[in-house]
């Protein structure tokens, strides 16, 4: 199990900034009250209310934002507020020593992938794959209630429909994972990730699905599905098709792609490009339970 950065407590002060797309501060307002009814200070960074054509800011911008939160030993949490692309063109740029010294939650999902991806795999620190600002506002509270438990150190519970591809079984593993186009675009570099004997996990957003097929056939080619200890498939959420149809659904091209394994799989967990999307804690042990009826993942550690 990787190293789990402190709780929060009400009176922290909590970073808000971008690592990728342009966001206004007018757009926050929601995810400001809310953050601030549980009892934290948020202190937004330098990157809200920039742009540089579709960023917040250039790279390097970004970049020394994300660096001054890192270091900032005030600052017990970073929230990413939102995603879109960028989060990848200023890796090179940061310096995560006194970070891991002092570690705090990073939060956000889609794009933020990389950030879980690097920290957990090569510095031995646990992240928060969960919501992000620009979405508060339309999150189910059990959205909203996972990431303030997660934050806080309360234990959760998730429960959701079985689906007709599900493989049954019960396992128990640390999780890791996130966007399925990231994980792609990541395999090979020093920022990629090793999900062997673990639980993988993955989503998407807006993909057509021979897109899906190729990300799955570089992950399986790399080795990344052959190992799992179960493969949790959050939404795919507005896939799109060519004229002449691909013939399968996003699920039953990851199905397919795991036919020759016997691990557990579950689809259409509550994670990801939907309103009701939960908080994991990747790197954290979990138990996944998936039987006829319903899955059920449980924090452990």
């Amino acid at each position: 199990m990787l190293r789990r950065p402190p709780n929060l407590m009400r009176g922290d002060q909590i970073g808000i900034l971008s690592t990728a797309r342009a966001i206004d501060k007018n757009e926050l307002h929601f995810a400001l009250d809310l953050i601030q009814s549980w009892g934290l200070i948020p202190v937004l960074g330098q990157s809200i209310g920039v742009r540089d054509n579709q960023f917040a800011g250039n790279d390097e911008w970004r970049a020394k934002d994300l660096q001054e939160m890192l270091d900032n030993p005030v600052i017990k949490a970073i929230f990413c507020a939102r995603g879109g692309y960028g989060t990848v063109r200023i890796m090179d740029y940061l310096d995560f020593s006194r970070f891991t010294q002092n570690p705090k939650w990073i939060v956000g999902y889609s794009d933020v992938t990389i950030l879980h991806a690097h920290i957990n795999n090569y510095l031995g620190i646990q992240t928060l794959h969960a919501t992000m600002p620009i979405n508060y506002q339309s999150n189910t509270s059990e959205s909203l209630n996972s990431l303030k438990k997660s934050l806080f150190g309360e234990g959760t519970i998730y429960q959701f429909d079985s689906h007709n591809l599900n493989r049954k079984g019960a396992v128990q593993g640390e999780i890791l994972g996130g966007n399925l186009s990231i994980l792609y675009s990541i395999l090979g570099t020093k920022s990629g990730f090793n999900p062997d004997n673990k639980i993988l996990f993955i989503e998407d957003l807006d993909e057509y699905l021979y897109h899906i097929d190729r990300m799955m056939m570089a992950l399986k080619r790399a080795g990344k599905l052959s190992k799992l200890k179960a493969l949790v498939v959050g939404a795919m959420s507005d896939m799109n098709d060519n004229t002449i149809p691909f013939g399968q659904s996003a699920e039953e091209i990851i199905s397919a792609h795991c036919a020759e394994y016997n691990y557990p799989i579950c689809f259409h967990a509550p994670i990801g490009h939907v309103n009701n999307n939960l908080s994991i804690q990747c790197g954290a042990e979990y138990a996944l339970t998936i039987d006829n009826h319903q899955c059920k993942m449980q924090l452990l550690a």
